[in-house]
């Protein structure tokens, strides 16, 4: 028995969401998707999650949700992240204490375990956080211990962090996943020890835009020096992420792995 994992990139606003609630029932069907999993936190305006955004996405059929750097800039974050702890979980290696959940325990109908982490890089972003490399050891050796399938969701600017979790983290998980740069890279691969391995997703959101945020106003940070407020950008958008087939078993094995990328109108 294989197994279906389809992974998105990450959600950028009212276009990316958009475009998910049009397509992801055919997605789902057309490729036997048994898990989806996206990355959440530019979801709500751009920037950030919320209970709103959380609601639609699960009741579309998302089953877990992954967050990043931006998980703390809605009003409601504590909240929702203790309250749906079990489906939206937010980067593992804040300190303890922090509320909600790094990673959780997904059953399928079938009956397969799997366990999805969210882990956040250092290099250029937050480098006070614990270090995701021992995190991820702590959660394989703890609650994702007995799970059929684990999937990682590193939300890192590096490539070199990304890369270097790969290697570490080969044959010990089933998939690993960049997210956070919203540029879909080209080097999927099985890696030796057996991981489905991609450095970014890219994104779920407006393709007339500079990695799902408005054009003009990018343009202007760029050419003046000067601050202005982000927003997203409109129009048609982009669905990029990944599917991988697994064979599940103790370890998993990834057996496949190939990019999505399609341009939806919404």
């Amino acid at each position: 028995m294989t197994f279906r994992v389809v992974c998105f990139g990450d959600i950028v606003g009212r276009a990316g969401r958009a475009a998910l609630r049009k397509e992801l029932k055919r997605i789902r069907t057309e490729h036997a998707i048994d898990c989806v999993i996206a990355n959440g936190e530019n979801a709500a305006g751009g920037v950030g999650f919320d209970s709103e955004c959380a609601s639609e996405l699960l009741g579309i059929g998302i089953n877990i949700i992954t967050l990043g750097d931006h998980t703390w800039s809605k009003k409601d974050s504590r909240e929702l992240l203790t309250r749906r702890a079990n489906t939206c979980i937010r980067p593992a290696n804040y300190p303890e204490g922090t509320p909600g959940a790094g990673s959780t325990v997904w059953l399928s109908p079938d009956g397969l375990k799997v366990g999805v982490m969210n882990l956040m890089g250092r290099v250029f972003m937050t480098p006070t956080l614990g270090c995701p490399f021992r995190k991820a050891d702590e959660l394989l050796a703890g609650p994702l211990k007995e799970c059929d399938v684990i999937i990682c969701d590193l939300h890192a600017e590096a490539t070199s962090e990304k890369v270097a979790m790969g290697r570490y983290l080969d044959g010990r998980v089933t998939v690993l996943f960049g997210t956070h740069t919203h540029v879909q890279t080209g080097d999927e691969r099985i890696l030796p020890g057996g991981t489905a391995y991609i450095t970014d997703l890219g994104m779920c959101g407006p393709l007339d835009s500079v990695i799902g945020m408005d054009a003009d106003v990018a343009l202007s940070r760029f050419l003046t020096a000067m601050p202005s407020s982000y927003k997203p950008g409109r129009g048609d958008a982009c669905l990029n992420g990944i599917i991988v087939e697994i064979e599940p078993g103790t370890p998993s094995k990834a057996v496949s792995i190939r990019r999505l990328s399609e341009e939806i109108k919404v």
